[in-house]
């Protein structure tokens, strides 16, 4: 797949998206198992948003499908505010371009987000950081800061991982990271995007997962195009992620439960990329 310059996203409109793919994840031991699951999702221009709403889509308030920005960060209601400060306070000054966010919305007042993505812009378009929102089960929350000084999109960025996510894996090893985006419009802001993540612990790579998508603006007709084939997006997330659990348990997957309350405290330090 061709890889979109740095500056590709200066180039295209600040129009938020609705992306409709695939997510896929594979455990490749100690028994194999994967799913292939439909999805839909939002890519959200947040500092267009912050002036101009975009008119299809309902923020902090009621509705089928919302956008609130206290189901990211610190749970403030401005989530870019957080964001700057965050990367602020992690020595990024120089992001004052679009941020991106890749996120599942609201569906029905229900917000499950398994790991959202904030790809943050200089002012002339180039990457500088992505932050790797992630959510467990539990109610925990932690982020990953990925960066370094020429970051391109198709890049390998890793991290070590420090947050409890699923109980069928310790918390050991690492992240490896790459994201892409291409685009068919320039125009309307179309293309595709590609997340993907390698678990890798002692033995090596354990996990393998990807969210995938075809873009389009994030009109009325797109958002009723993705509800007419996924209407409950969000409960079916959470339906998914305890059916395969049960499928790892008859598999006699180890099983290591919830983290001791000192271990996730220990994972509330942002990770660089190394």
């Amino acid at each position: 797949m061709p890889m979109p310059a740095p500056t590709a996203f200066a180039a295209a409109p600040a129009q938020a998206q609705l992306g409709i793919g695939r997510v896929r994840h594979q455990r490749l031991r100690p028994v194999g198992h994967g799913f292939d699951y439909p999805t839909w999702f939002l890519l959200l221009p947040m500092r267009q948003l912050r002036s101009t709403p975009n008119p299809s889509l309902r923020r902090n308030r009621g509705g089928w499908v919302t956008f609130h920005d206290a189901d990211h960060g610190d749970g403030r209601s401005d989530c870019l505010a957080w964001l700057d400060a965050h990367l602020l306070a992690n020595g990024i000054g120089d992001a004052s371009g679009e941020v991106w966010l890749h996120t599942y919305p609201r569906m029905l007042g229900v917000a499950f987000k398994p790991v959202s993505f904030w790809y943050c812009h200089r002012p002339d378009g180039a990457l500088a950081a992505i932050v790797a929102e992630v959510n467990n089960t539990f109610g925990g929350r932690h982020c990953y800061l990925l960066t370094d000084g020429h970051l391109v999109w198709g890049q390998e960025l890793a991290a070590t991982k420090l947050f409890h996510v699923s109980p069928f894996c310790q918390i050991s090893g690492s992240y490896r990271f790459r994201f892409m985006r291409t685009f068919t419009d320039k125009d309307s802001g179309a293309g595709r995007t590609v997340a993907r993540i390698v678990h890798d612990d002692a033995q090596g790579p354990l996990l393998l997962t990807s969210v995938s998508g075809d873009l389009a603006a994030l009109t009325p007709q797109r958002l009723r195009h993705a509800l007419w084939r996924m209407p409950l997006l969000t409960i079916g997330v959470i339906a998914r992620i305890h059916w395969q659990a049960l499928r790892l348990l008859a598999k006699r997957v180890p099983f290591f439960g919830k983290a001791p309350a000192a271990a996730v405290a220990a994972a509330t330090p942002s990770t660089h990329s190394s």
